[in-house]
């Protein structure tokens, strides 16, 4: 008798809804310094999170639920639906038994069609998180009205400067000191 699982969490690619969900694989990664830390830094400034990944294997059939609406091209339309989604590189959520990602993107999308998968789409998908930040523009009062513009005004242009070495600097100034200059 061969055996099957039966998933109560709907599973959910952007609008679309597996007929089956073979495997689900979650990655949360932590990038962390390899450089040292000094000691009672906020170890935060020295980490981020990169964004989650997932790796799902799904799948349709043209036989679906049994219904007789479903045709010998169901599967044809599921993929290429599933490419054009991807081809909008616009992000969607997806939901598995785990949890609920936002912001996805399909990283890859694969499938391999044999005589036996003819009328079946198994899709390998990568897909993988895209860090949406806000940012916002600040206007800088003027340098006239600033009680200490050398460190707050915006940067100016202060033109090309010529490179001393810094034994002739060092020479330059104490010359000025000895001279009284």
């Amino acid at each position: 008798m061969a055996e099957f699982a039966t998933f109560r969490t709907k599973r959910k690619i952007g609008d679309f809804t597996a007929q089956v969900t073979v495997e689900e694989a979650h990655e949360d990664d932590l990038s962390i310094t390899k450089h040292p830390v000094e000691q009672g830094a906020p170890i935060t400034d020295h980490a981020y999170k990169e964004p989650a990944r997932l790796h799902l294997i799904v799948g349709w059939s043209n036989s679906g639920d049994g219904s007789s609406q479903q045709s010998d091209d169901y599967v044809r339309a599921v993929y290429a639906r599933l490419l054009a989604l991807q081809a909008t590189r616009e992000p969607f959520s997806v939901t598995t038994g785990k949890r609920e990602y936002k912001n996805m993107l399909f990283a890859s999308l694969s499938t391999t069609t044999t005589e036996a998968t003819e009328n079946a789409l198994i899709v390998n998908a990568a897909l993988q998180e895209v860090i949406i930040v806000q940012t916002q523009t600040v206007t800088v009062p003027p340098r006239d009205v600033q009680a200490n513009p050398e460190q707050t005004a915006d940067t100016e242009d202060a033109g090309s400067k010529q490179a001393v070495p810094a034994k002739s600097a060092n020479k330059t100034a104490l010359n000025a000191l000895v001279s009284g200059g």
